[in-house]
């Protein structure tokens, strides 16, 4: 009876603490607070796979979010009667960082990439090499077909525009790092590669690297799905 008691007493002030929140009674930082906007440029916490999650049905809310992340996006139109229906979904076309060509997106994916970019990506190509990207090379991201291309079984990610599937990077100096080449080398570009693939796994919800088949060997895949695994 006393545990019933305790639990019904956290729950209370639980939905209290929220309630307060929402109603803008109690002032917290906006990356804390589950209903602000996400933000592209804070560091990424707890909340941001939520606030990924509340973008996949809101294009307003997506394109206030995509507004101030230095993505370059255009809108396109939904598609609901396609074998691969597509709704909320941009063409990314590049932004601070060049792409070997744009791709479509769901709105979840476009945001998850410009988090990838600004807080994992740059970051471990300052720390192992000291300059930056300019430049993010790609398989493709959408692409209406099951898992492997298999006659049967479930559909990918890349039929909802929801993953992508990452090959290289050219870093400011020129220099390529293939993921092909470079991941089983030990080396500076193998470093810089891990680094990225776990770096990743923070924005996405699956990070595929050729640690996890040969399938894999010569991309990252990221996808902003149902499922999480990181490998």
């Amino acid at each position: 009876m006393r545990f019933r008691w305790g639990l019904l007493l956290v729950l209370l002030i639980i939905g209290a603490a929220g309630l307060s929140i929402w109603r803008g009674w109690v002032s917290i930082p906006p990356q804390w607070n589950p209903w602000a906007p996400l933000d592209v440029k804070a560091e990424p916490n707890l909340l941001t796979r939520y606030k990924l999650m509340r973008l996949r049905d809101n294009p307003q809310l997506c394109d206030q979010v995509l507004s101030s992340s230095g993505l370059r996006v255009a809108r396109q139109a939904d598609s609901p009667d396609a074998t691969c229906p597509l709704t909320n979904t941009l063409r990314v076309q590049g932004g601070e960082v060049a792409l070997s060509s744009g791709f479509l997106a769901s709105c979840r994916l476009a945001v998850a990439f410009a988090l990838f970019e600004r807080h994992a990506l740059q970051p471990a190509a300052q720390a192992v090499y000291g300059q930056a990207v300019k430049r993010v090379d790609h398989l493709g991201s959408f692409a209406c077909r099951n898992v492997y291309n298999r006659e049967n079984g479930r559909r990918s990610q890349h039929a909802t525009a929801d993953a992508l599937d990452i090959s290289g990077f050219r870093l400011a100096d020129g220099r390529f790092i293939s993921v092909l080449k470079d991941w089983p080398k030990d080396n500076q570009g193998a470093r810089f590669l891990h680094q990225v693939r776990d770096g990743a796994c923070d924005m996405f919800s699956v990070v595929l690297s050729p640690d996890y088949n040969a399938a894999h060997r010569n991309h990252f895949h990221v996808d902003v799905g149902p499922w999480w695994r990181c490998r």
